[in-house]
């Protein structure tokens, strides 16, 4: 074979690489926003959608809370949102892979389809979580939205 030889190339190693302004690498550094409040409470946050049998697939949030399996469950609205909490005699419970069912009942009463995407807020310190349904969430975010997307050009 007489080919013209390939010049190998070396990588540094992270450690090296790390020691190299970012700017000699040649990437820009992008202004990141400086976040006016800083968190003050312990809640949990998660995401979830509602299937087909109510089911909510979120078992960090459960965990966090420390509900387990077979945990009695009782849920109640409140200005629009659903409130979670143990309760002895609660017509639902934790299923046994950690997810919440939300009865048909309170999914039509909240008007929850099967898809919807959900805000779950845990408080550990409360032992309850508050469920946000799409329709809470457009109540709560839009006057927000609507200021911000007024200066925004």
């Amino acid at each position: 074979m007489t080919g013209p030889v390939i010049t190998p190339l070396a990588v540094p190693s992270a450690a090296a690489r790390a020691k190299i302004p970012i700017r000699a690498m040649g990437r820009r550094v992008l202004p990141l926003p400086t976040l006016a409040t800083p968190r003050t409470c312990d809640v949990v946050y998660g995401l979830s959608a509602v299937d087909c049998r109510g089911r909510i697939a979120d078992r960090a949030v459960v965990a966090a809370l420390g509900w387990c399996p077979g945990t009695l469950l009782g849920i109640r609205e409140a200005h629009g949102l659903l409130v979670v909490r143990p309760t002895p005699h609660g017509p639902v419970s934790v299923t046994p892979p950690g997810y919440l069912r939300l009865p048909a009942a309170i999914r039509h009463s909240s008007q929850l389809s099967p898809g919807d995407r959900l805000l779950l807020a845990a408080y550990p310190s409360h032992d309850l979580l508050i469920v946000h349904p799409p329709a809470a969430l457009d109540e709560l975010l839009t006057p927000h939205h609507r200021d911000l997307l007024a200066v925004i050009p």
